[in-house]
C-alpha cells in the first residue's frame, strides 16, 4: 500500500485540497462551500486559492427518538431532508415522528446557520458552481445529504472536494456528483482525525472569523496571511 501524508492541521490539508482544484481559480460563478465546521478551515484554504467566494453549508442528523445516536435522516442547509428508508421502515418510524424530528433539527440548523453569519444571509446557490469541502469523510452521510441539497437549490455544478477519504466512499459520490476530488484516499482509513497532526475542534468563532476574513479578501482581491487556529495537538 503507498504511504500518505499526514496533514499538520485543516489549513495545510485546504491548501493540498486546492492544488487538485486549480482548474476552477478565477472562474466566474464558482462558490465554495464548507461543511459546518471542520470543513470551513479547509474550505477557507480552498476559497483563497481559487479567489472564490465562501460561505458555510449545515447538515443535522435526524436521530431516532430515544436513540438519538442512530439516524434515520439528515436535514441540510435550505430545507432538503434525506432519508435512510431501511431504518425508517426496519422501526415503523411514522411521518409525525419524521416531520416532528426535522422541524426541531430545523430550527437549530438555522440558529447554527445565524450564529455562524453573523446574521447575514446565505450565498445563492442557484445556477452557480459549488464546490463543497468537508475536513474529510469516513462514510460520506453528511456530504451526501449536503450534496442532494444543492441539487434541489438548483445549483448548476456541484463538485465534493475532499483532503482524506477511502477509495470507495470518494466512487461513490461519482454517482451523485458532477465532479469528485480525494486528495488521499487510503485503503486502510481508520477515522478522519488519524490524518492529522492537529484535528482540534474548530469554534463557531473561528468558523465566525473565517468567513468575515474570507468575505474581506474576496471583496479586495488580494491574499492574506494564513490565519492560525489554536487548539491542543492530537496525542
Amino acid at each position: 500500500m503507498a504511504t500518505h501524508e499526514v496533514f499538520r492541521d485543516r489549513a495545510e490539508a485546504g491548501r493540498q485540497l486546492a492544488l487538485h482544484l486549480d482548474d476552477y481559480s478565477t472562474r466566474p460563478g464558482v462558490l465554495v462551500l464548507g461543511l459546518a465546521r471542520g470543513g470551513v478551515p479547509v474550505a477557507f484554504q480552498v476559497a483563497r486559492a481559487l479567489e472564490a467566494p465562501l460561505d458555510v453549508f449545515l447538515v443535522r442528523k435526524l436521530g431516532v427518538p430515544g436513540h438519538e445516536e442512530l439516524a434515520f435522516g439528515a436535514i441540510a442547509s435550505g430545507g432538503t431532508r434525506v432519508l435512510n428508508e431501511e431504518v425508517t421502515r426496519h422501526l415503523g418510524i411514522d411521518e409525525e415522528t419524521i416531520a416532528s424530528v426535522a422541524a426541531e433539527q430545523q430550527r437549530e440548523l438555522e440558529r447554527r446557520e445565524r450564529l455562524h453569519r453573523d446574521g447575514g444571509a446565505p450565498a445563492p446557490v442557484a445556477g452557480r458552481t459549488v464546490i463543497l469541502v468537508d475536513d474529510g469523510a469516513a462514510t460520506g452521510a453528511s456530504m451526501r445529504a449536503a450534496a442532494r441539497a444543492l441539487r434541489d437549490q438548483g445549483a448548476s455544478e456541484v463538485v465534493v472536494a475532499l483532503p482524506v477519504a477511502p477509495p470507495e466512499v470518494c466512487k461513490a459520490f461519482e454517482h451523485e456528483v458532477d465532479r469528485t476530488v480525494c486528495a488521499h484516499t487510503p485503503e486502510l482509513f481508520y477515522a478522519v482525525g488519524a490524518w492529522y497532526d492537529d484535528f482540534s475542534q474548530v469554534t463557531d468563532e473561528e468558523v465566525r472569523d473565517l468567513l468575515r476574513r474570507a468575505a474581506e479578501l474576496h471583496a479586495s482581491g488580494r491574499a492574506g496571511p494564513e490565519p492560525h487556529l489554536p487548539g491542543v495537538r492530537d496525542a
